[in-house]
């Protein structure tokens, strides 16, 4: 995986680094060395080779950002109706037991959307959309599996949101 975040860089940081990219053009035209460019912009130096490549083939527009390097497979507007979908629970797609795991959800976005997902593609979208694996707190038999739930942003394993499952005794 590149990035650590699981969903490439954000805009922010994009622009971050084509304003990196830009100050070494400025550098370049003043004949600054490759070195001494990478210690001031606190980067490699075959970075600074790499782009100092770029701009003699192509000139400062070869440096600029390009853009997220793909567009997600669902829209937010479907992201919401999937959240609705998983809110109506795994028995309403005939599962018998009450949690979301990865290959059902994988499972709800094909039918649902025809959208292909592999199963770690699932996992950093739910994860990008602030849903976190809740492990059952013990192994009792009363307790839950465990599975996917929504989070608040900010407060891993605090669950808000997620629909507290009805016991039949």
């Amino acid at each position: 995986m590149r990035y650590a975040q699981g969903g490439g860089l954000t805009a922010e940081r994009r622009e971050f680094r084509e304003r990196l990219r830009l100050q070494a053009v400025e550098r370049f035209a003043r004949g600054e060395s490759n070195a001494v460019i990478a210690r001031d912009l606190r980067v490699s130096v075959r970075s600074v080779q790499r782009w100092r490549k770029s701009w003699r083939s192509e000139g400062a527009r070869a440096l600029g950002s390009k853009g997220p390097a793909s567009r997600p497979r669902l829209s937010p507007a479907q992201f919401r109706q999937l959240e609705a979908e998983l809110a109506r629970g795994p028995a309403a797609y005939g599962w018998p037991d009450r949690r979301w795991t990865l290959e059902r959800i994988q499972t709800v976005i094909a039918r649902r959307f025809h959208v292909t997902y592999t199963i770690q593609g699932v996992r950093k979208m739910m994860r990008r959309h602030g849903w976190s694996y809740a492990a059952p707190a013990s192994r009792a038999a009363e307790r839950g599996a465990g599975g996917w739930v929504r989070t608040e942003r900010g407060r891993e394993g605090r669950v808000a949101g997620a629909p507290r499952p009805k016991r039949s005794e």
